[in-house]
């Protein structure tokens, strides 16, 4: 095996800032160019219709379910450990603010990436490797404006919706489970949450995390089918990156942003 010099570790690492640098470049002139500059919000309501309902409706299902379960999953841990402090009455309390400041954003987001994600990645790839997009430039068609930003547009929006209703599902399964199971008082599960939970510091906060979710889950979705390599296996990486950089962003930006939110500064 060749050994390495220091000269060229410096130089691969150079190389692969510099690449990483570019590709930064690119998806950020790509991201303007689709919102802002050719693309707009699209050339017809009709198709930002049909990619809501592509990306937000059909992930539904699996936001709704993946709510209750965890909601449930809170209650019941949460009454387990205060039970033990004699505060199992403020189960309501722990359950809402898990969800409304962590959880319903950030699980939201990893399960959108997933689902609704690498579906977007695969058909703009698909598109791409077909020359679908290169035939709409052909006849005049901006892909951009008619193909990107209809999709852009529907993931901003349906993610803080979805991650809305994981919440609520989540808060009811959670009852299902405090209330209905383990005998917990339900006033006090309601009530407690009422007063401890408040507009701005918990509801705003967590709509505000799961717009700028939406708004890098959905960018790196799309970028990275339009960049792909037009090849089957082209694809396939282009898919899993999207699935991987957006689950590391979405974590990444949670702490940052909970640390802005949160934190003592």
């Amino acid at each position: 095996m060749r050994k390495i010099s220091l000269i060229e570790r410096v130089r691969l690492f150079g190389r692969s800032g510099i690449d990483v640098l570019a590709v930064l470049g690119r998806s950020t002139l790509f991201l303007f160019h689709a919102l802002l500059g050719r693309g707009g919000i699209g050339g017809s309501f009709g198709l930002l219709v049909k990619q809501l309902h592509s990306v937000g409706v059909m992930s539904l299902v699996i936001i709704v379910v993946s709510g209750i379960f965890i909601g449930m999953v809170l209650a019941l841990q949460g009454f387990n450990i205060l039970s033990s402090y004699g505060s199992e009455q403020a189960v309501g309390q722990m359950v809402a603010l898990t969800l409304l400041r962590e959880l319903g954003p950030v699980v939201t987001a990893l399960l959108f990436a997933g689902r609704a994600g690498s579906a977007l990645t695969a058909e703009i790839g698909n598109m791409k490797s077909t020359e679908q997009l290169s035939s709409l430039e052909m006849i005049g068609v901006d892909p951009l404006k008619y193909i990107i930003a209809p999709r852009l547009w529907a993931g901003f929006i349906s993610l803080p919706l979805l991650a809305m209703i994981f919440s609520v599902v989540g808060i009811w399964g959670g009852s299902w489970v405090a209330v209905d199971w383990l005998g917990v008082y339900d006033g006090s599960y309601w009530a407690n949450m009422q007063n401890s939970v408040t507009f701005t510091g918990d509801v705003l906060n967590g709509v505000i995390k799961s717009i700028v979710f939406a708004f890098v889950v959905t960018w790196i979705a799309v970028f990275q089918g339009y960049d792909c390599e037009p090849t089957s296996e082209g694809i396939s990486r282009a898919t899993t990156k999207t699935v991987v950089y957006a689950s590391l962003a979405v974590l990444g930006l949670d702490f940052i942003l909970t640390a802005l939110m949160f934190g003592d500064f």
